[in-house]
């Protein structure tokens, strides 16, 4: 039934998984994998001040971010795990296999997420992948982490379209 759900989307609904760019090869999910649904992410990149092998830096901590449907309306969130999870429930837990820095100096990198848990039932059910594209902002802060600053978090607003994917 759920794929049936999928395969109408993919031939009826075809701007949502339209998000009005080329995705590089690089973060191309494998082939037998199947954009079936686009959406929209507005939040917070949250970057914490850390010491690592005596260099102070901030580091990405979590995303903290609304994800909206194509009119507009908020149908999930995406933060910590990284998780993205829809209105019904259902969410994915993924892991970074790839990245391109296509705007290193005003944009977070675009990526390819798998999909290494799932929980619960609904549209993200049959997720595999996913990618991060159409980013901007979110970069981590470029001063003002030192050792008065340690475990100070700061957020740096973005933007992104995340493209899920799924094998028939």
């Amino acid at each position: 039934m759920l794929f049936k759900n999928l395969l109408f989307l993919v031939l009826f609904l075809p701007q949502l998984v339209c998000a009005n760019a080329t995705i590089p090869d690089e973060i191309l999910p494998p082939s037998e994998n199947i954009a079936f649904l686009t959406l929209h992410a507005k939040g917070d990149q949250i970057y914490q001040c850390s010491l690592s092998t005596g260099v102070f830096m901030w580091q990405l901590k979590a995303p903290d971010a609304r994800l909206y449907d194509d009119v507009g309306h908020i149908v999930g969130s995406h933060y910590a795990g990284p998780i993205w999870e829809y209105k019904e429930g259902a969410r994915v837990v993924g892991k970074v296999v790839e990245k391109v820095n296509l705007a290193p100096d005003t944009a977070i990198s675009w990526l390819l997420v798998q999909i290494v848990s799932h929980k619960g039932a609904g549209l993200l059910t049959d997720v595999s992948f996913i990618n991060r594209i159409n980013t901007t902002g979110g970069l981590s802060p470029l001063t003002g982490c030192n050792s008065n600053h340690l475990g100070l978090e700061k957020r740096s607003p973005y933007t992104a379209d995340y493209i899920f994917y799924a094998k028939p």
